[in-house]
């Protein structure tokens, strides 16, 4: 990665985990959201995905951009889980039952601070309520600092069967700076105990840290390889103060530079590719017979809140709990960040939507453009207009098609640019965003704000 195209490309830029990204969002109703879900019934992709947002953590992590929330009482999380199932109910009074599960997401806060007794129950009560496809992706984000050989044991029984766990980095030092609790259990030991179980094992991490060096990462990911987990994650720290204030505790302790960043994901990715991990998207790396390498072979990679996805595990994502991003076929919708108000709301019968976004015809056009970009590194004009039941030319007016500032893209390095089609150079692969948001029509002349993509 050449420092030039760093300093010109290593700007502002949305991460696009949703088109339109969550700060577009503006007030939204219950009655708004109910008439999207059940509109969504008769969307193209049917599927069910169900994301459960745990807010507590025992510990908040400096670097945290999720919402996360310290612990409550027993009384006020015992509130919080019946308010949970109260949801699934009134969400399941407007959905077509004969809808399957594709894939069912724990993310936080924390999700293993709570009790395996409760992830067992919600698991149950959603699987009571609709068939699911076979071997639906059931993921829970685990930390490993409060977990004993009983409680992974324990969640392997609730029926989870992907884990991912936030290792974050190897060297504890880089952990006490950022306020984390290391893993409980040896990792081999832990590894040991999901292989047995015959789950898949995801471990995270994150660049970008105080007192990380790109040496010192590349020592972090080489002890991952050889643990050989199915995935690995290498997620760029996106430093965003303004939101969220504790991440001011960083700076103090000084962050790496750019280049010194840059330099952790290539040695990252060489230290991976050497192990013969694949590519995926901006930092996911695979095995080559999983099932997401497979997809990105065929061009049929997919992507939402809650990461890449294949189109088997594709559905509409229906978000449960305090802070939680519905992800429907034509608008998202966001509930609550106060938990007294969500328990509030949904134990009197009201969903706690409080922002959302319903998307024009023109802007589900663009996010299929940006999705397509951001997970395929490629877009096929002619094949995506057809997917659309468009023309090229219908395609290429709904987005920001600038051909000169593409084609100056396409002299630095960072893609090939063709009438029929758009392609990321290797290179430039992790500039991906600064092109999708050059094709997006939202981010000419905006004034909000984002991470920078290194």
């Amino acid at each position: 990665m050449k420092q030039e195209l760093i300093d010109k490309y290593n700007v502002s830029v949305p991460r696009y985990t949703s088109y339109p990204p969550a700060n577009f969002f503006r007030p939204f109703t219950q009655e708004e959201l109910l008439g999207e879900v059940e509109r969504s019934n008769g969307a193209r992709d049917n599927n069910l995905s169900f994301y459960l947002h745990m807010p507590f953590c025992r510990r908040l992590c400096h670097y945290c951009g999720c919402n996360s929330y310290p612990m409550q009482k027993d009384e006020e999380i015992a509130g919080y889980v019946e308010a949970l199932h109260q949801e699934i109910d009134i969400l399941a009074g407007h959905l077509d039952r004969s809808r399957s599960i594709s894939q069912i997401h724990y993310g936080g806060g924390s999700p293993t601070a709570m009790p395996v007794s409760v992830l067992k129950e919600l698991n149950g009560h959603l699987l009571s309520l609709f068939p699911a496809i076979d071997n639906p992706e059931i993921a829970i984000e685990c930390h490993p600092g409060y977990l004993t050989e009983a409680d992974w044991q324990g969640l392997v029984s609730a029926r989870f069967n992907r884990f991912s766990i936030g290792v974050q980095d190897f060297n504890e030092e880089v952990l006490r700076v950022v306020n984390r609790t290391p893993a409980e259990l040896p990792m081999d030991e832990i590894v040991s105990i999901l292989r047995a179980a015959g789950v898949s094992i995801n471990m995270d991490f994150l660049f970008g840290l105080p007192l990380q060096t790109a040496s010192g990462f590349r020592q972090t990911i080489e002890r991952a390889a050889a643990l050989h987990p199915d995935r690995v994650t290498t997620f760029s720290y996106g430093h965003c103060p303004w939101i969220f204030k504790r991440q001011l505790i960083l700076e103090k302790a000084g962050l790496p530079d750019a280049e010194e960043k840059a330099l952790m994901f290539r040695n990252a990715r060489e230290v991976l590719h050497a192990a013969g991990y694949q590519s995926i998207g901006l930092d996911h790396f695979v095995l080559p017979d999983d099932e997401l390498a497979e997809a990105l072979r065929s061009r049929q990679l997919h992507r939402n809140f809650q990461g890449y996805c294949t189109r088997r595990t594709t559905g509409q994502v229906y978000a449960l709990g305090v802070t939680g991003i519905s992800q429907l076929d034509s608008a998202y919708a966001q509930n609550t960040k106060s938990i007294p108000e969500y328990t509030a709301d949904v134990s009197s019968g009201r969903l706690a939507v409080r922002k959302g976004y319903r998307l024009t015809g023109r802007e589900r056009i663009v996010r299929e453009v940006i999705e397509t970009l951001m997970c395929n590194y490629h877009i096929d004009w002619a094949q995506l207009a057809a997917t659309l039941s468009l023309t090229v030319a219908d395609v290429k007016a709904a987005v920001n098609y600038d051909e000169p500032r593409l084609r100056e893209m396409e002299a630095d390095g960072i893609l090939h640019l063709s009438a029929d089609a758009l392609e990321m150079t290797g290179e430039g692969n992790p500039f991906v965003r600064n092109v999708a948001a050059a094709l997006d029509p939202m981010m000419v002349d905006t004034d909000k704000k984002f991470s920078k993509p290194i």
